[in-house]
C-alpha cells in the first residue's frame, strides 16, 4: 500500500496517512427517499442528501489508476451519517476521501457501503479510487467481470444521525398454520452525544395492493448507541398468496418502513417480501411443510437487468427453479428472482482452486490463518445484503478452494447469524463445514 500512497502523493499532491481506518458497513443494502411517490416508484433523483458516485479516470503508473471525482456537501450533514456505496469498481481498491485513506478493499466483486461522515467536510469533497491488482487474486479466480460501466450504481447518500440503521423482515406461517405472521425487526442507531427517542412507523400492502396494517412506535436510545424495534403483526389471507414453489409463484407484499421527529417523517426505506419460510431439515429445503424440488442451474447475472430478466425466463421454461450464483450479485438480480419467483443460492466471493486438496497449514489459502479475517468479511458481505430476499434459500461459504481453518471459521460465522437456511461448501468433502449433501452433488 505504501507504493500506492507515494502515487497519490506524487500525482494528487496529497498527504496521506498509511494507516487504513477500515469503516465498512455491513447491513442490507438500501437507500432512502425524500417521498413516499419516489420511495414507491424507487425513483432516487439527486437531491440534498444523495449523489451519484460516477468518478472519472485521472492517470495511471505501474499498474495503479487512480479514478477522482469532486462534490459538494451542504453543511446540513453536520447532523447526518453519510455512507458511501460502491459497486463495480472491478479491480481491488484504495479508498480516499480528502487526502485520507478511509479503507482498503480487496474483494471487487461484492459491493461494499461505508460510513464516511468522520472525512467529509462542508463544502467541496474529493474522492479518489485507487485500483490495482489484488493482493489476494488467488481467492477469487473467476471468468471476468459482466460488462457493466466501472462504478454503476455507486452513490453517496445521507441519513440523521438518528436513523434506521438496517432491518431484517419475513412473513411466516402461523403456528396453526392458517395465517402468515410479519415479524420485522427494525435497528435504530442514535449518533448523537445523548438520548433521543426515534419514532419508527411502517406499512404493508398486500399482493392485490389492499392495505393490511400500519403503526408508528417510539424507541428511545441511549447516546451513541443501537436498539431494535420488534414488530409483529398477523396476516390473514397469506395463503392465498404463497411464495416459491415449483410452479415459481411470486405474490410480494409492499412494505415501507419511515422515521418520523416532530411531526416530520425524515426517511422512507421500502422493500417487497414474499410469505413462506425456508427451512432445512433432514437434508432438505422445506417450504410450508413440505421438501421442495431444488432444479438447479448455475448463473449470473447479465450485464443489464432486462437482458438477465430474459435469461431467467429462459430457464424458468426450461423447467429451472434454482440459481447457484458464483459470487454477489447486484442488488436487483435479488429483487428481479423475487419478483420471478426464482430460488437463489448465494455465494460468497471466494474461489481459489489451485493446489485445494492441501491440507498443510498455508497449503491453500483456505488453510491460511492470515487470510482468515478477509474469508469472515467476503460471507459476512455476502450475507447481510441478500439475507431479506424471498429468493434466498441458502448460502455457499464460496466455490472449489479447499478446506481448513478459514473455511471452518466462516463456517462458524454463518451459522452464528442464519439459524434456518443451509450453509452450503461443496468442497468440504465429507467434513462438519456442509450442512447439505444434497446440494453439493
Amino acid at each position: 500500500m505504501k507504493k500506492i500512497l507515494l502515487f497519490l502523493s506524487l500525482v494528487c499532491a496529497l498527504s496521506s496517512s498509511v494507516s487504513v481506518m477500515a469503516q465498512r458497513v455491513y447491513r442490507s443494502e438500501f437507500v432512502t427517499y425524500d417521498t413516499r411517490e419516489d420511495a414507491r416508484a424507487r425513483k432516487r433523483p439527486e437531491s440534498l442528501n444523495f449523489r451519484t458516485i460516477a468518478p472519472t479516470f485521472d492517470s495511471e503508473k505501474d499498474g495503479v489508476k487512480i479514478y477522482t471525482q469532486k462534490f459538494e456537501v451542504p453543511a446540513s450533514w453536520n447532523d447526518y451519517n453519510a455512507y458511501l456505496h460502491l459497486e463495480n469498481v472491478q479491480s481491488a481498491y484504495l479508498l480516499m476521501l480528502n487526502g485520507e485513506v478511509v479503507a482498503e478493499v480487496e474483494d471487487d466483486r461484492t459491493p461494499a457501503d461505508f460510513m464516511v461522515s468522520p472525512w467529509l467536510r462542508q463544502g467541496e469533497n474529493t474522492l479518489i479510487i485507487a485500483l490495482y491488482q489484488s493482493n489476494y487474486a488467488a481467492i477469487q479466480q473467476q471468468d471476468e467481470h459482466p460488462a457493466r460501466k466501472i462504478f454503476s450504481g455507486s452513490h453517496l447518500f445521507a441519513q440523521r444521525k438518528l436513523h434506521i440503521f438496517d432491518f431484517s423482515a419475513e412473513i411466516v406461517p402461523n403456528s396453526t398454520r392458517e395465517y402468515g405472521i410479519l415479524e420485522l425487526d427494525v435497528i435504530a442507531q442514535n449518533n448523537f452525544n445523548y438520548e433521543e427517542t426515534i419514532a419508527i412507523g411502517y406499512d404493508i400492502y398486500g399482493p392485490d395492493g389492499k392495505l393490511i396494517e400500519y403503526t408508528v412506535r417510539e424507541l428511545t436510545i441511549p447516546g451513541h448507541s443501537c436498539d431494535t424495534l420488534r414488530i409483529r403483526a398477523d396476516i390473514y389471507h397469506s395463503y392465498n398468496y404463497k411464495w416459491g414453489g415449483n410452479k415459481g409463484q411470486a405474490p410480494l407484499y409492499s412494505l415501507m418502513l419511515y422515521t418520523k421527529r416532530n411531526g416530520m417523517i425524515y426517511e422512507y426505506i421500502p422493500f417487497k417480501r414474499g410469505f413462506g419460510r425456508t427451512e432445512y431439515a433432514d437434508g432438505k429445503i422445506i417450504r410450508f411443510d413440505k421438501p421442495v424440488n431444488l432444479i438447479r442451474r448455475r448463473y449470473c447475472s447479465a450485464a443489464t437487468e432486462s437482458t438477465t430478466a430474459t435469461e431467467i425466463a429462459e430457464l424458468k421454461r426450461e423447467g429451472a427453479n434454482t440459481l447457484v450464483v458464483d459470487y454477489p450479485q447486484p442488488a436487483w438480480f435479488y429483487s428481479l428472482c423475487d419478483k420471478m419467483g426464482m430460488y437463489v443460492i448465494d455465494r460468497a466471493n471466494i474461489n481459489a482452486p489451485k493446489a485445494s486438496t492441501e491440507r498443510v497449514v498455508g497449503g491453500t489459502p483456505s488453510n491460511d490463518p492470515t487470510l482468515c479475517e478477509e474469508y469472515i468479511n467476503r460471507v459476512k458481505a455476502m450475507y447481510f445484503r441478500s439475507r431479506n430476499h424471498s429468493c434466498i434459500i441458502g448460502f455457499m461459504l464460496g466455490g472449489r478452494a479447499g478446506n481448513g481453518y478459514n473455511m471452518y471459521k466462516a463456517y462458524e460465522y454463518l451459522t452464528s447469524v442464519e439459524a434456518r437456511r443451509p450453509i452450503i461448501y461443496e468442497a468440504a468433502e465429507g467434513e462438519w463445514n456442509n450442512d447439505s449433501l444434497e446440494m453439493t452433488r
